[in-house]
This record gives structure tokens, C-alpha cells and sequence, in this order.
């Protein structure tokens, strides 16, 4: 009996219900849900595929704006938001250790602060007033003669989205591709630097990626994730939803606006399965560049 009970898979049950529970079911749930009609109150109707033919040849939203800010933010923020996490951790993992924790700390803290974030130090930087900080300074050059509404402007919405994202992009990936790289063997380098290596760029591509490929693919995923997950950037900057002209408009706000505006819950489902897809392949693809043959 005591055998029975010392097996490694009990100590995996806890893991898997949480998992099934907060993973799976929701998963299956919106599966189910976008093939009905639910507006929250009724019982939901199946309606089969009408809420995605309706989302690619009528929803002209998603299609012209939605599809398109997503795709574009996904692919500034991800790559150089992975890249910038990158260089940072070799950086810091170049100094010693009281200084490296600190400064990891402070690149850290504002992927756990972004609401609070986004809702004061920005929206004073980018303020439509004269009082804000971005057009009090170019007011006091005279690059400007009239205050800019940053905010509520669809020409530099999605721009300073990039530029919140980008400031807070030193998540869990960042933590992880630093901790890969303060374990990397350093007698490879000793090793690599008696038969040629000669500088530190040859250092990194030869030795320090090949040997924290687990970490690197980690980040990868993790920054995929979090961009296609991305949503609430460009409402708490322009205070509304959708937003102005559908110029910071991402798919998670689409979900919002169509499940908890619209209570639509069914048609949100549906564009929150295309979500999953677009993550899955994108997801496939990274494992495939990044990932072990073995």
C-alpha cells in the first residue's frame, strides 16, 4: 500500500486538475460556444458555423482592423521584445551579483505593475494637454504649436502601444534566458577560446546560445503568448473600447467588445478559437526553430 501511494503520479494529480480545470474545460467550453447563439441570458442555440463565416466575410472590423493590428503588433512587440530580453540578460549576466539582482529587479517590476502603469506614468507622458509631458516638450522647442492628443489619435495610438509594450516586455522569458545563461558551463568558454574563438560575438553564437536552447525557447513562447494576449494597453490609453477609429484595436478587445459589451458570448467565442489558433501555430512554429530535434 505504501508503494501505491509513493508512485510520482499522485504528486502530478494536483497539477492536472488545476490544469483541466482552468485549462481545459474553458478551452472545450469556447469550442462548444462557437457554434451556438449565447447572449449570457438565454440558453444557448446551436447555430453551427454561422459565427465564423459571419466573422470572415461580414465582420469588416476584424477583417480590416482587428486581424491586421494584431498581426502588426505581434510582430514588432514579440521579436524585438525577445531580442531586447536577450541582450539585456547577457548584459546583466556580465556583472556581479548584488548590482545584476537589482538592476534585474528594475527591468522586472513593470511586467507586474502594467495597470497601474498605463493608468498614471504614461497617460501623464502622452496627456493631450499642454501639461503632459511629450507636448510640454515639444511646446518648450517649438516642434509643435498646438498640444498633440496622443491618446485619442489613431496616427500614434498603435505606436505608443508599442512603445508601453515594449517598456514592460522583461517578463518571465527575461528571468528565464538569465537564469540559462548564469548556468551556462564556463569551462566551454575556456575550452571554445583555445581552439579560435577570438571575440565575445563569436562567444554568444558559438557557446552561449547552443547551450541555453531550453531558455530560449521558453522566451520565445512566453513572448508569443503574451502579445497575441495582449489587449488592455490600447484601452487604458485611450480610455475606451473599441478604440478611437479601431486604431489600437487587438483581437482580445474584439472578444471584450463582442462578450461583455455586446453580450454576443457565443460570436466572442468563436474569435477567441481563432485567437487559440493563431497562438497554436505560431506556438509549433517557434518549437520548430527553437526547439530539440530529440
Amino acid at each position: 500500500m505504501i508503494k501505491k501511494i509513493n508512485r510520482p503520479v499522485w504528486f502530478l494529480i494536483p497539477y492536472w486538475t488545476l490544469f483541466f480545470i482552468f485549462i481545459v474545460l474553458p478551452v472545450i467550453a469556447a469550442i462548444a460556444l462557437s457554434f451556438t447563439y449565447y447572449n449570457a441570458i438565454e440558453a444557448p442555440k446551436v447555430t453551427g458555423l454561422s459565427n465564423y463565416i459571419e466573422l470572415i466575410t461580414m465582420d469588416t472590423v476584424f477583417m480590416k482592423y482587428v486581424l491586421s493590428n494584431t498581426i502588426k503588433f505581434a510582430l514588432i512587440v514579440g521579436p524585438i521584445g525577445y531580442i531586447l530580453s536577450f541582450l539585456l540578460a547577457w548584459m546583466l549576466s556580465q556583472i556581479s551579483s548584488i548590482p545584476r539582482t537589482i538592476l534585474a529587479i528594475i527591468l522586472y517590476s513593470p511586467s507586474l505593475t502594467m495597470g497601474v502603469a498605463m493608468s498614471s506614468m504614461w497617460r501623464i507622458i502622452f496627456s493631450g494637454d499642454s501639461k503632459g509631458y511629450l507636448n510640454a516638450l515639444l511646446l518648450n522647442y517649438g516642434v509643435i504649436v498646438e498640444p498633440i492628443q496622443f491618446l485619442v489619435s489613431p496616427q500614434y495610438l498603435m505606436t505608443i502601444m508599442i512603445i508601453v509594450s515594449l517598456w514592460s516586455s522583461m517578463g518571465v522569458g527575461f528571468l528565464a534566458m538569465l537564469a540559462g545563461l548564469l548556468n551556462v558551463d564556463k569551462t566551454l568558454y575556456e575550452a571554445a577560446y583555445i581552439d579560435g574563438i577570438k571575440n565575445r560575438t563569436q562567444e554568444v553564437f558559438y557557446i552561449t546560445i547552443p547551450s541555453m536552447k531550453p531558455q530560449l525557447l521558453f522566451g520565445a513562447v512566453m513572448a508569443t503568448v503574451t502579445t497575441f494576449q495582449a489587449g488592455a494597453i490600447g484601452v487604458q490609453l485611450s480610455g475606451s473600447n473599441p478604440t478611437p477609429e479601431y486604431a489600437g484595436q487587438l483581437i482580445v478587445n474584439h472578444i471584450e467588445d463582442y462578450g461583455f459589451i455586446r453580450y454576443m458570448m457565443g460570436y466572442a467565442a468563436a474569435v477567441s478559437v481563432v485567437l487559440l489558433l493563431m497562438v497554436y501555430f505560431l506556438s509549433k512554429i517557434t518549437f520548430k526553430l527553437l526547439g530539440e530535434k530529440e
